[in-house]
């Protein structure tokens, strides 16, 4: 039986050179998102989020990334979780993106804030009729009986909408998390990654190479 330790491999695919970056973390982020949704990566749109908690402890999930511009990247979750328990007491995150294909990760830490109601009622009607319904049904990171118990809200909740437009919860929406700093990570041979750091002062960015 082989050790955990034995487990590597080399990243030897492609290379992330100050000649090749743009001087704009938000273009470069867009690039290699566009790449890896032409790859036809698996949940491309999938990343990290860490919080902390109200006792101080770090705490980390998996969401989904449904905008980004120059403003920054947005989600949608119950303001009422834990994540949004977390995100009320101290509203800064970081977000990771892992392409393991590509051998890439991309790194964001920044101030977090709900984005508009108008945004989150757009966003909100966009998704099918049960991703509506489960919103309502689901009191998300509270304790629940057993699954029967969700099952039975959720079907009480979806016959009441049922052949109607379905209203934004008042606890659901967006959130915005406006960059500060983003790391771009691309593997390579002999552990020797780049590394290129982006740190915001006011509307300027400024650029900077860490070793691996």
């Amino acid at each position: 039986m082989s050790s955990i330790a034995d487990l590597r491999r080399e990243y030897a695919s492609r290379a992330l050179t100050e000649a090749q970056a743009d001087r704009d973390p938000i273009r470069l982020f867009s690039a290699w998102f566009d790449e890896a949704v032409n790859a036809e990566l698996l949940d491309v749109n999938a990343m990290t989020l860490a919080t902390v908690t109200a006792t101080g402890d770090p705490a980390a999930r998996i969401v989904l990334l449904k905008d980004f511009d120059d403003r920054g990247f947005v989600f949608f979750t119950n303001y009422e979780s834990a994540k949004g328990a977390d995100l009320a007491a101290r509203p800064r995150a970081c977000l990771l993106f892992f392409w393991l294909e590509l051998e890439r990760q991309v790194r964001i830490t920044g101030s977090v804030a709900k984005v508009s109601s108008a945004e989150s009622e757009q966003y909100f009607h966009s998704r099918p009729f049960e991703s509506q319904i489960g919103a309502w049904a689901s009191a998300q990171s509270t304790t629940v009986a057993d699954r029967a118990q969700l099952e039975a809200r959720y079907a009480e909740v979806s016959a009441q909408y049922a052949g109607q437009v379905v209203p934004l919860p008042p606890f659901w929406g967006g959130y915005r998390v406006t960059p500060e700093v983003i790391e771009f990570w691309q593997g390579r041979q002999s552990r020797l990654h780049d590394r290129l750091l982006y740190t915001r002062d006011g509307a300027i960015w400024s650029r900077r190479r860490l070793s691996p």
